[in-house]
């Protein structure tokens, strides 16, 4: 029989900029009882990162652009938000009077370019991303072998809505030790079918699946680790949620919307 635990940390201390999340992390875990082993999956809440790497920014300290002032008129959204949004963005997919979709520059095709003003302190502080989710989840991976000499697995996720579909759903935006595909194509099914197109996004699976358990207001568990899942998945040393990224040429919504 397959079995999947997944455990959200509780205790889990408010981060401050400099802290160091993977020694919290084990500290964290070891005061709930909880032994980190080989193969686990550490799923982690991007605003942690967000804090700890010194990326909140004061919306009073910024000064519009004209573009934003444009785009603000578009969008019925503050000109200061709408330049925090250009200042994290590659292109502007669309601005109108309901939503402002942009692609990042870390690649990542959001609504506001993924900035966030939940479970931020003060009034006038927005979140941005972590600069760079997979060299993030990374460090920490690396760092809490350091710590447990123990190989695991590191998904940083964030909370993104999906076409065609209401509600939003955690996903991948930065991982580490894992492979974020587990792929079909070319298997046989039940009846000897070749299977041509399965090739399963699994961090997002998990990343989804963690979410149940973190929750999205004030519940304070960023942290979800996984155990059960080491020879299903494939871990890996080399991997990023760059991978998850395609371009236009193969989006099967391109023209739909």
């Amino acid at each position: 029989m397959k079995e999947l635990k997944a455990a959200a940390l509780e205790g889990f201390p408010i981060i401050k900029p400099g802290d160091n999340i993977a020694k919290i992390i084990v500290e964290t875990a070891k005061k709930n009882g909880l032994e980190i082993e080989d193969g686990d999956i550490i799923v982690i809440a991007q605003k942690i990162f967000s804090k700890a790497e010194g990326r909140i920014v004061n919306i009073k300290e910024v000064v519009p652009s004209e573009e934003a002032k444009k785009i603000a008129e578009r969008t019925g959204k503050s000109p200061k938000f709408v330049e925090l949004v250009l200042k994290e963005t590659k292109e502007v997919i669309k601005a109108s009077s309901e939503i402002l979709i942009v692609e990042d520059v870390r690649g990542l095709v959001c609504i506001n370019a993924g900035i966030d003003k939940s479970n931020v302190e003060g009034e006038s502080n927005f979140a941005l991303l972590p600069e760079d989710p997979d060299l993030s989840a990374e460090k920490c991976r690396n760092e809490i072998k350091r710590l447990t000499d123990r190989n695991v697995a590191v998904i940083i996720c964030d909370t993104y809505s999906r076409p065609f579909r209401r509600g939003q759903v955690n996903f991948a935006i930065g991982l580490a030790g894992i492979k974020p595909f587990k792929d079909y194509r070319g298997k046989k099914d039940l009846y000897g079918y070749v299977l041509k197109v399965k090739n399963v996004a699994v961090v997002d699976e998990i990343a989804a699946a963690a979410e149940l358990l973190m929750g999205q207001a004030e519940e304070a568990t960023p942290v979800v680790i996984f155990k059960g899942l080491k020879g299903i998945l494939d871990f890996c040393e080399k991997s990023c949620a760059k991978e998850l990224k395609i371009g236009k040429d193969e989006d099967l919504f391109k023209e739909t919307l």
